[in-house]
């Protein structure tokens, strides 16, 4: 597996404060895609050990590590 190529994109919506507090974060995937790239994207939030979820046309980025259950 290839490392993620860290972009400036990356390290900024990383360092939102809702991911300090362990929070939830969204991106439209057009704008992952146009600046990061749908790979890279998701190697840098399992890199983090965070959970991503695929929502329509939103990505959902649930930063925690901690065990997650869909009730429905």
């Amino acid at each position: 597996m290839t490392s993620p190529r860290r972009t400036p994109w990356a390290e900024n919506l990383f360092a939102a404060k809702a991911v300090t507090k362990g929070g939830v974060i969204r991106r439209a995937i057009r704008d992952v895609d146009r600046d990061i790239g749908r790979a890279a994207f998701e190697l840098e939030v399992r890199r983090r050990g965070y959970h991503l979820i695929e929502c329509d046309n939103q990505y959902i980025i649930i930063c925690n590590a901690g065990r997650i259950n869909v009730i429905c």
